[in-house]
């Protein structure tokens, strides 16, 4: 499979929210409506998708199947998803009740982005959730079994044992999670950090949603060991024999300085580099830089990222503080000035 220059675009907001002055979402409730009004812009600019980042015990997204549901009601066209959806904290039957209802309210359009997920606010979190990994498992093993059953309950097949005298009709035979809403099961994402967790998810036949932070597995610079992922990815899917093409998403904070007001928020960032950090005391991470410039500048120099060129979506990761207008003032510029130029569009 060869790399495609065509490009799906869509934003992806973490959901920060403060009581401070100098936010415009100083509420979960002000949170939750821009988010809805921000993929509704989006969509009327021809953005291909609105994603959320899911955070528990945060002042930002914690519960995303309300607002996806919102946000498939309120638009027509434009994809909606998550990146991602920490499945430790998952109830996986529950979830997929969730999920097939929104993505039916969409009529097909949830693309539905999961993962062992990040060091969360609180200690151990998903245990206040009710759930622990089994003797002799860690935490990461509690998403992976979590998620497995998903997949296989996202299939429509029957499992569970009807009552013989139950208070409604059953349909014959063993009884499905309900809404069912064919389709979704090939559109759930895993977001990997490592390349051995890009090869898992291809085994299972999920698509691969890659961020601005990944294993430091190498030491090169980030979009080049990015990119090796992707293909290690891709390998793996081939060797599994799916029947369908996976997708691939990568993140980006990417601003084009218009005007003065693009320059006071993000004229320090075009300078910014790769950097790298520790994930717990387990994994040495690198992060990706972010783009800030004049858009022919920009252009020049995400040509150059070999990840970008790899994948078939980038997700533009947008500061929702900033408010509704500003945040689609930025996602303009990127679709007005900077995708026409590397053939994106």
């Amino acid at each position: 499979m060869t790399a495609t220059n065509r490009k799906s675009i869509g934003f992806l907001s973490f959901g920060h929210w403060t009581p401070s002055p100098q936010s415009k979402t100083r509420s979960a409730g002000e949170n939750l409506l821009q988010s809805i009004d921000l993929a509704v812009a989006a969509e009327e600019l021809g953005a291909d998708g609105a994603y959320f980042r899911v955070h528990h015990f945060a002042r930002q997204l914690g519960s995303p199947f309300p607002l996806l549901a919102a946000v498939g009601a309120r638009t027509k066209t434009i994809e909606i998803g998550t990146g991602v959806i920490d499945m430790r904290y998952e109830n996986p039957l529950y979830m997929a009740e969730d999920a097939g209802a929104a993505d039916l309210i969409s009529g097909g359009r949830l693309q539905l982005g999961i993962s062992r997920g990040s060091p969360e606010q609180v200690i151990e979190g998903w245990r206040y959730f009710g759930y622990r990994p089994a003797e002799g498992q860690d935490d990461a093993d509690l998403a992976r079994e979590h998620t497995k059953v998903l997949l296989e309950v996202l299939k429509g097949e029957g499992f569970a044992e009807p009552n013989p005298r139950p208070m409604f009709p059953n349909p014959p035979g063993l009884l499905r999670i309900e809404p069912h809403s064919e389709g979704l099961r090939e559109r759930i994402w895993w977001g990997a950090a490592s390349n051995a967790t890009a090869r898992w998810a291809a085994g299972l036949g999920m698509n691969l949603q890659s961020s601005t932070l990944k294993a430091d597995e190498t030491g090169e610079p980030f979009h080049v060991q990015q990119a090796a992922q992707i293909r290690e990815f891709r390998d793996a899917w081939a060797e599994a024999g799916h029947a369908h093409t996976p997708r691939v998403s990568v993140s980006r904070s990417i601003f084009a300085i218009t005007n003065d007001l693009d320059r006071a928020y993000f004229g320090g960032e075009g300078e910014s580099r790769d950097q790298i950090g520790n994930i717990d005391a387990s994994m040495r991470a690198i992060f990706g830089r972010s783009y800030a410039a004049e858009p022919e500048r920009l252009v020049k120099q995400l040509a150059e990222d070999e990840a970008i060129a790899e994948a078939d979506t980038l997700l533009l990761t947008v500061p929702n503080q900033l408010g509704v207008a500003y945040n689609t003032s930025v996602l303009d510029n990127i679709l007005r000035y900077v995708a026409p130029a590397l053939g994106w569009r």
